[in-house]
């Protein structure tokens, strides 16, 4: 164990530092992306039910959203996970059955 006056911080090159921020910044761009497309999503299947080819257009979209998120921070594709529009769909059938 190292005595608290051996740690360093950690110090970042000005061209790693700026890669850093640069990563960081379209993170949270994509991540706004999916959250706009998944409130998109679940405001239509909440008002507009019946709106079948608008809820598979931003399922898509969504789906596409979510897969660019997960490459960036670095999560794999999984083949045996849902999509997310699936999922959302079924939370959006469950909120409108219970209202």
């Amino acid at each position: 164990m190292l005595a608290p006056n051996l740690v360093r911080p950690m110090r970042y090159s000005r061209s790693e530092h700026t890669r850093v921020q640069t990563l960081q910044k379209e993170v949270a761009r994509a991540e706004e992306d999916y959250q706009r497309l998944r409130a998109a999503y679940l405001d239509i299947a909440k008002n507009e039910p019946g709106h079948e080819v608008a809820l598979a257009m931003i399922g898509a979209d969504m789906d596409r959203a979510h897969a660019h998120l997960q490459e960036l921070i670095g999560l794999p594709r999984l083949p045996f996970t849902h999509e997310p529009s699936t999922v959302v769909r079924r939370e959006a059938q469950r909120i409108t059955h219970d209202n």
